[in-house]
């Protein structure tokens, strides 16, 4: 299900954000929605990408999702209807990459957070998920590559 986690430490990476908060049922209503404002937002200020999207979930509230849906840029983003400029900051997280559909993100997580405490690494509340390989790539669930990110704290 998941890769041998690892802890490594980041790079800065600039970004074009959509802050979202939203009841969990309507994550598949909305996403679709945002990448498309995120991606025309992007190219036309004529900005180059400089990696897959992902999103940052700020706060884990059992029925809420409130998180950031953001795109890799090399050149920062000039704010365009719900578009911002943002930072994903340089920092030591727990990572581990997860195959498969996103119905089992939610598996894969609890997996990955036992072995980040098992390994006693004290970690932030915030996460991170950068879509590698996704519906985009390819139709088989199988190939889909979720990379999971849990800031470290200490």
């Amino acid at each position: 299900m998941i890769e041998t986690p690892q802890i490594i430490q980041t790079s800065e990476i600039l970004s074009a954000v959509i802050r979202l908060n939203i009841p969990r049922e309507e994550i598949r209503n909305v996403m679709g929605p945002a990448l498309e404002e995120l991606y025309s937002t992007i190219a036309a200020q004529r900005i180059e990408l400089a990696g897959p999207w992902f999103t940052h979930h700020l706060r884990m509230i059992p029925d809420r999702f409130d998180f950031e849906v953001c795109i890799a840029i090399s050149t920062p983003v000039t704010a365009s209807g719900r578009v911002e400029p943002g930072i994903c900051p340089a920092m030591k997280v727990a990572r581990t990459v997860y195959h498969g559909s996103f119905e089992g993100l939610g598996s894969a997580w609890g997996e990955f957070d036992d072995w980040i405490a098992a390994n006693g690494h004290p970690s932030a509340t915030d996460l991170w998920e950068r879509y590698l390989v996704g519906p985009d790539s390819s139709p088989e669930p199988a190939d889909w590559r979720t990379e999971l990110n849990r800031p470290l704290m200490g």
